[in-house]
């Protein structure tokens, strides 16, 4: 059977939920595999299969249990946020010709940055809030963000996820006070403007037939909006189908498929749109979508009527091939 590297954890805030995630996938993990879970931290890869424990060699890119190495068939990088969402371990793992079963290095690194991800979306008329990216060190100008983007607006990381570090503003008095904060989380930061409509979100995969696009979710937070605590902590209402026409459906599912072959994603991704009337703004990207208990995409997929186990199975036999 195929070993495949599971890397989870990571070196963000997202270290437990990408655990959680993982735990999911390996309780239903396709038969025909040996799955090795890789735990990823600054200090070191550890690694546990089976009732066996070890490392991960960097320098060899093999699993090493008890004095015995064993080289990965592939891997599944499941880590929210650095060094796995944003690419950094599939262009390792690309160096020693590890094949990866989600996004590799670029698309992974291009949709992980809200900035780029969607100025690239624009110049293939994909329908974006309006926008201004700042770098670490340079100044904020406050006329500017009201003049373009008009209040309230998202000041958000450029490359973070689970809503960490994101700030709704209303007016300028607040506005120096997220613009920090969102550095925190990011050396680059991006003000949006608002956008008022229905939020729904999408689930795109690859089968044998060709793209596959999951029941939408609604999100309506008891919050402001969809932030860590409404993610994670039960301040939202997720409605699995949204409640929207089956033309905005269809258009929302036919945009997330079109999105998803622009930026040549692989495995499940997970693209959430603000729909406006009836147009649908993407708002981000996520290759690596919480897979949690409580997360978006099993209630898709219980929607659509997929087993987990029979939907990874697809996924790892159709990415595997690709390879």
């Amino acid at each position: 059977m195929k070993a495949i590297g599971v890397f989870c954890g990571g070196f963000s805030s997202e270290f437990d939920i990408s655990l959680k995630s993982t735990a999911t996938i390996l309780e239903h993990f396709p038969e025909g595999y040996n799955p090795i879970k890789i735990i990823v931290s600054r200090d070191k890869f550890t690694t546990t299969w089976e009732d066996k424990s070890g490392i991960f060699d960097l320098n060899t890119a093999h699993v090493v249990m008890e004095g015995i190495k064993i080289p990965l068939d592939a891997a599944l990088v499941y880590t929210h946020g650095d060094p796995g969402e944003n690419g950094k371990l599939q262009a390792y793992l690309a160096m020693f010709n590890i094949p990866c079963i989600n996004a590799d290095f670029l698309a992974s690194a291009l949709s992980f940055d809200k900035w780029y991800c969607n100025q690239f979306l624009k110049s293939f008329d994909i329908p974006v809030a309006k926008s201004l990216h700042y770098l670490k060190g340079m100044d904020l100008d406050v006329s500017k963000v009201e003049s373009v983007l008009g209040f309230p607006v998202f000041v958000k990381p450029s490359n973070s996820g689970s809503s960490f570090g994101i700030t709704k503003v209303h007016d300028i008095r607040n506005l120096n006070e997220a613009f920090a904060l969102a550095f925190t989380e990011s050396s680059s930061v991006v003000i949006e403007s608002f956008l008022s409509g229905t939020e729904v979100t999408c689930g795109v995969y690859r089968s044998e037939s060709g793209l596959e696009a999951l029941p939408l979710t609604e999100i309506v937070s008891e919050n402001e909006y969809f932030d860590f605590e409404a993610k994670y902590h039960g301040k939202s209402q997720e409605i699995t189908p949204a409640r929207i026409s089956n033309s905005s459906t269809l258009a929302v599912q036919e945009m997330a498929k079109r999105v998803y072959a622009l930026l040549n994603l692989r495995s499940i991704a997970r693209i959430d749109f603000m729909l406006v009337g009836d147009t649908p703004y993407v708002i981000e990207v996520n290759t690596t979508p919480g897979f949690s208990s409580e997360s978006i995409v099993p209630k898709m997929l219980q929607a659509a009527g997929i087993p987990i186990r029979d939907f990874w199975k697809t996924i790892f036999g159709v990415e595997l091939q690709r390879s």
